[in-house]
């Protein structure tokens, strides 16, 4: 299992490489194949990746390397992936107004 450093907000491109385990142009590579990686830039223009950045190019990394899937398929896994949370997450901010609901009704 890879090791995301916790004591660190942002990283730099050779950083995230050596991470990730790819080399910094696979991880420009990838910036323009996914939407979900948007690495900010530094005052010096280099590339900073956050945590959830690394966490989203691990997994594309296992998508590619592991599961042997396609650029095509990755990208279509991932936004699959999106739209579950998305999902959840409308579906426990309806539960919360049913609750309040609930709770003005007894009140």
């Amino acid at each position: 299992m890879v090791h995301i450093p916790t004591d660190r907000k942002y990283f730099r491109i050779g950083e995230t490489s050596k991470i990730v385990g790819v080399e910094p142009s696979v991880l420009r590579y990838w910036e323009k194949e996914f939407p979900q990686i948007r690495p900010q830039r530094a005052d010096s223009r280099q590339r900073t990746y956050q945590k959830k950045d690394l966490e989203i190019l691990l997994e594309i990394k296992r998508l590619l390397y592991e599961e042997k899937m396609t650029i095509k398929g990755a990208k279509q896994r991932l936004q699959r992936r999106r739209y579950k949370k998305d999902d959840v997450t409308s579906f426990i901010e309806e539960i919360r107004i049913g609750l309040r609901e609930v709770l003005d009704l007894l009140s």
